[in-house]
């Protein structure tokens, strides 16, 4: 048995690999600074995590998988080569999971956790037993993955990491593409593309290896990256698969989907937002693809409860229901606003910008997309690892937006905001937090001191 050893395994994305490794026959360990809720459950399963990092870990070792931000003078990724032991990185490894089955891989700048997490629910209801890795907690799946004996092997592919160009699937989904995971102005990062072009020739590359090509033909950077290629297109205005006559409600949405000239079904959705019908459109095409009944898929779908942080309800404060989402680019930010504006009420927004460098580059649209809402809190930072850059902080955000003429937005720390909160929150209220970083806990905070 071979023994492969995961650095970083409490990662939503490591911690999915490190389980169906093991299902599918190694042995498994890994390590962590600080070990998170998914390498804990791990352990409940047997696989060896420690905490913290030391060259004694790579004993008996055969392959390592470390994450491309880790230096090349980490004692262990030193001490795997002293040793002669094979390496790997993460999406190298999902690249070899997906290889072994009929694979279908879902990549974009927004909607692929939601897509993904959409075809797992789909497949599993319709019986296809699945391999499900999932860059987010799916209730539905009970965790980030979902080991299967069937044919199919789903997963989300990650385009900020440039070794997606790599990657090789029978149907790959392409959901939109942004220019997130850019350094700027020529700041290298092995964690980030070098350009907008590197991206988009990434991407070309990850569609070009691909059986087909599922994509979101409402972008036209889509259309144009997969000319040529084996493909058919989707969306809400442009594409073979498309939603028509959409109804939006606070708790979900209806329409009904197009496939070329006629109408295949009628699709009901308990998820919020114009984007998740989109997200629905995409998921649906693929089953319709690989010769599943629409109406039977479409039903499926119907009781599809989200992934964490997509839109979540976590509870109530004072009668305020209390709502968190990922958000964390201004397209993403400005359709969470968006959905959350069918609930008819006063929309409270706590709003935490995730890395500098991406604040950097895009505090003016965060500006411009938190308009929507009544009234907003901008904390710091979240930094993710990253250096402080001068200069750049939430504040940025916020005084723009005052520029824009908002006139209740704040630049505020973690406990005025839950102070604020506490005192003011009510019914007729959604207190939305949203980024990357930690602030979901402010809102579990909110809840847990209400008695």
């Amino acid at each position: 048995m071979k023994h492969v050893h995961f650095m970083g395994i409490g990662g939503v994305g490591i911690s999915a690999l490190a389980y169906v490794l093991q299902q599918e026959g190694w042995r498994v360990s890994g390590c962590d600074a600080s070990p998170t809720q998914l390498a804990l459950r791990l352990s409940e399963r047997g696989i060896k995590v420690y905490t913290g990092h030391s060259a004694a870990h790579l004993q008996g070792v055969d392959m390592l998988v470390a994450s491309n931000a880790l230096p090349e003078n980490h004692p262990e990724i030193v001490e795997a080569d002293r040793l002669g032991i094979e390496r790997r990185a993460r999406m190298q490894v999902l690249g070899d999971i997906l290889s072994r089955g009929s694979s279908i891989g879902v990549s974009g700048t927004h909607g692929k956790t939601t897509t993904t997490s959409m075809l797992a629910h789909i497949f599993t209801a319709l019986g296809a037993d699945p391999v499900v890795l999932v860059g987010a907690v799916v209730p539905g799946l009970d965790g980030n993955v979902r080991w299967g004996d069937g044919l199919y092997r789903i997963a989300e592919v990650d385009e900020s990491d440039p070794r997606i160009a790599d990657v090789s699937v029978n149907l790959a989904v392409i959901t939109n593409l942004e220019d997130d995971h850019v350094a700027p102005d020529g700041d290298g990062r092995k964690t980030y593309h070098g350009s907008r072009q590197e991206l988009e020739q990434a991407m070309r590359s990850y569609a070009a290896k691909a059986g087909r090509v599922l994509y979101n033909a409402d972008w036209p950077v889509l259309e144009d990256l997969s000319k040529g290629l084996e493909r058919v297109g989707y969306g809400l205005n442009s594409g073979h698969y498309r939603a028509t006559r959409i109804e939006l409600t606070p708790g979900g949405s209806a329409f009904d989907l197009t496939i070329g000239q006629h109408s295949a079904c009628k699709v009901k959705l308990a998820v919020p937002g114009r984007h998740n019908v989109e997200n629905a459109v995409a998921a649906l095409a693929v089953a319709h693809l690989e010769g599943f009944d629409m109406q039977t898929a479409a039903a499926a779908l119907a009781d599809f409860g989200g992934a964490a942080r997509r839109f979540e309800t976590l509870g109530y404060l004072n009668g305020a229901q209390v709502v968190d989402d990922y958000a964390h680019h201004p397209t993403e930010v400005k359709a969470a606003l968006d959905a959350a504006g069918f609930a008819g009420k006063r929309l409270r927004v706590v709003f935490q910008p995730h890395r500098y460098l991406r604040t950097k580059e895009m505090w003016p649209r965060f500006a411009e997309a938190l308009m929507g809402g009544d009234e907003v809190w901008v904390l710091d930072v979240y930094p993710a690892g990253e250096k402080p850059i001068p200069g750049v902080s939430g504040a940025l955000i916020a005084k723009r937006m005052k520029e824009l003429g908002h006139n209740n937005v704040h630049f505020s720390d973690w406990e005025s905001v839950l102070e604020a909160l506490r005192s003011t929150a009510s019914s007729g209220d959604l207190v939305l937090t949203m980024g990357a970083g930690n602030v979901r806990q402010l809102g579990l905070s909110l809840l847990e001191e209400q008695g």
